[in-house]
């Protein structure tokens, strides 16, 4: 008899594991509690503008073209990709670095900002290069079971890299602070700071400058969109605004869900949803993680994000724009040590309609503007409006241009909407940071510990934050099951 697979959430992890479960054979059912599909990659259409919600840079292109090939298909049968030149700027408070699409462009920058550091550039990339490939090829496709995960040939001969920083690697090679900002910043899409995460996650370095920044015609949603195509193509069925209330288990073995306060059995429950939100639907006997536990993880940051719609071109931005132009370390010491809301923050601002006309009316711009801060924070309309206008100040003056007086309309979100729309754990928007007491087996488990037949995927569990790593999080989880439910 088929097995039956009940998944909570509908984001990348959960679509994904959705995916790979119908092709084995199970009868699987997804519930979302919002009205569309996408978990935190949402959509937002406004007055003619498209905003992606959630994730707005597509990195390491090759884990969505092997996500689509083991279903005998490509990116190019659901979307057109178009790689970013240049990639994106960094605003300083006295320059600004582009970084361009290939290698001789970002070392013909490196040598203006600090002469004779496009040689330790070259040296630096090709061992991030080379930890990519250990990394996606091995590490990130282990379960996170074991220690002895980690240790092989390669792993241990790069044992250092785990106890070293990506900061202190990154400072023994360059001395301008500019060249150290630009090398540091992609570690932040894994939720921890620099001097916080194992130089060996210089991979994450190689994805940027190696293998470049793309973006999906139409936006990070038409992603969604097409695994929800692949999913439903396999015979996945998909439940919105089906709000999920209870995991209910039965002699240690998870039995059903109730939803909307219907009950509904399934031989095996997987959330895709917030990881401390999901065992808050069990009963407290069968909670693997306290409260406690929760409490003393590192988490990745929450964002107070506006999605604005100008009437006008704007000037001197690029598709993908990070202001540095305030201390980098203060912001980060207001996000992790001390946590609260930061005195002169970094933002980011993406403007996808500067490469793609279909984001925004003809003549007018789309802005997505995204300041990381700690999770947990008070979060008010006047807090909202008052960073709403700091950086719109700072964003004037360092692109040097009037924009107040063109916006149309702004929306706002943050902590207390993460809270509301994804039973975010204190509204962090990343999940769970990658630090080296946070990696791998040391991360919360796939598989319940306490409940046969429960499982868990997403950015809360190996491998960690991020897109690619959530497709990678839902095909581990698959395979989990696959083992174990047979």
């Amino acid at each position: 008899m088929t097995k039956t697979v009940s998944i909570i959430g509908s984001g990348f992890s959960a679509l994904s594991a959705a995916c790979y479960l119908a092709k084995a054979g199970y009868k699987v059912s997804m519930f979302e509690k919002n009205s569309t599909v996408g978990g935190r990659a949402r959509q937002l259409k406004k007055d003619g503008f498209t905003f992606d919600i959630g994730p707005s840079w597509y990195w390491m292109p090759d884990i969505f073209e092997k996500f689509f090939k083991d279903f005998g298909k490509t990116v190019n049968d659901y979307y057109e990709l178009d790689k970013l030149s240049p990639a994106y700027k960094i605003f300083f408070a006295d320059d600004i670095i582009t970084v361009g699409d290939h290698m001789d462009q970002i070392c013909m920058e490196f040598e203006r900002i600090e002469k004779g550091s496009s040689k330790p550039l070259q040296q630096f990339i090709a061992t991030a290069q080379d930890n990519y490939n250990i990394a996606i090829n091995k590490i990130v496709l282990k379960p996170g079971l074991s220690p002895f995960e980690l240790v092989t040939k390669d792993t241990i001969t790069r044992l250092d890299q785990f106890y070293k920083t990506i900061s202190s690697e990154v400072r023994k090679k360059f001395k301008n602070p500019k060249l150290i900002s630009t090398l540091e910043f992609p570690v932040l899409f894994l939720g921890a700071k620099p001097n916080q995460t194992p130089s060996f996650y210089s991979f994450m370095n190689f994805a940027d400058f190696g293998l470049g920044t793309w973006h999906p015609k139409g936006g990070m949603y038409e992603i969604v969109k097409a695994m929800k195509r692949l999913a439903e193509s396999l015979g996945v069925t998909i439940h919105t605004n089906s709000n999920v209330e209870k995991i209910s288990v039965e002699n240690k073995k998870a039995k059903s869900l109730t939803v909307n306060g219907q009950v509904i059995s399934s031989d095996v429950i997987l959330s895709g949803a917030d990881y401390h939100h999901s065992e808050t639907l069990l009963d407290k006997n069968y909670r693997q993680y306290s409260e406690s536990y929760w409490e003393s993880r590192t988490f990745a940051p929450s964002s107070l994000l506006f999605y604005v719609g100008f009437n006008q071109k704007l000037k001197n931005i690029e598709h993908h724009n990070l202001f540095f132009d305030t201390d980098f370390e203060n912001h980060a010491e207001e996000i992790y040590d001390d946590p609260k809301w930061p005195k002169n923050p970094l933002f980011y601002a993406n403007f996808p309609s500067v490469t793609d006309e279909s984001m925004a009316p003809e003549h007018c711009e789309t802005g997505f503007f995204l300041i990381p801060i700690a999770p947990g924070l008070e979060d008010t309309p006047e807090l909202r409006q008052q960073y709403f206008d700091l950086i719109m100040s700072r964003f004037e003056k360092r692109t040097e241009q009037d924009v107040k007086n063109h916006i149309l309309f702004k929306e706002s979100y943050c902590v207390t909407d993460f809270i509301n729309d994804y039973n975010s754990y204190k509204g962090n928007a990343y999940g769970m940071a990658n630090t080296l007491m946070q990696t791998a087996f040391l991360r919360p488990k796939l598989k319940s510990k306490k409940v046969d037949g429960l499982y868990f995927t997403g950015q809360l569990t190996v491998p960690g934050p991020g897109v690619p790593p959530a497709l990678i999080s839902g095909k581990l989880v698959a395979q989990l099951i696959q083992n174990n439910e047979v």
